[in-house]
């Protein structure tokens, strides 16, 4: 096969890979867009109940999460930049910057959880019972939607680990990012369900 020939594959196979992981990319949507239509409805027939169930989270802890995966993404269009210039340690770097960051979003929510869960506020709980309709639906999409969402991120951070080991063993170059590309526009995927999130439970209170 002629380098031409070659050439013409290897954009073939990128083309693919893009291709591929845009449609997976359009199933995510589609899965929290349901998600996010249901907040809606439920909000609109209990706009009390969800305000004051709102106001019992920790909008600080939601905010500080939000700078720490916007600074996710920032590390994550570096590496891409570091990698067509040829600069594979930095690159590297910048991933692993990334999984850290990640793995302090998930900190943060662990605490946030336990928190809520030394309350008494989880799912089936008795004293959740207690509470209004509204607030129970409340904190029981909180619970599904920011749970689905920390699934994603750890899966992220599986798929960033994954590229991170390619990476040092040189599999990814200036010539071949594909695959560390795909894993940067799941990550920002991730960032932006996030950033939908945030208005949704800790700052429409």
């Amino acid at each position: 096969m002629n380098t031409e020939a070659l050439a013409h594959e290897e954009h073939r196979d990128d083309f693919g890979s893009k291709l591929g992981m845009w449609l997976f990319m359009v199933t995510e949507i589609l899965l929290f867009s349901g998600l996010f239509i249901s907040y809606s409805y439920m909000r609109s027939q209990h706009p009390v109940e969800f305000h004051h169930a709102g106001a019992h989270l920790n909008a600080r802890i939601g905010i500080a999460n939000t700078y720490i995966l916007l600074t996710s993404s920032l590390t994550m269009v570096l590496s891409l930049v570091a990698i067509q210039r040829g600069e594979r340690l930095k690159s590297m770097l910048l991933v692993a910057a990334t999984i850290l960051l990640a793995a302090a979003f998930l900190g943060n929510k662990a605490f946030e959880w336990t928190t809520e869960i030394r309350h008494g506020i989880y799912p089936n709980s008795p004293h959740l019972a207690t509470l209004p309709p509204g607030e129970q639906v409340f904190f029981g999409l909180y619970y599904t939607m920011t749970g689905l969402h920390g699934l994603h991120v750890i899966a992220g951070m599986g798929v960033l680990t994954w590229v991170l080991l390619r990476l040092a063993k040189g599999s990814i170059d200036r010539d071949n990012y594909v695959l560390l590309e795909n894993g940067g526009l799941y990550w920002h995927l991730v960032d932006v369900v996030w950033i939908f999130l945030l208005p949704l439970f800790y700052l429409a209170a």
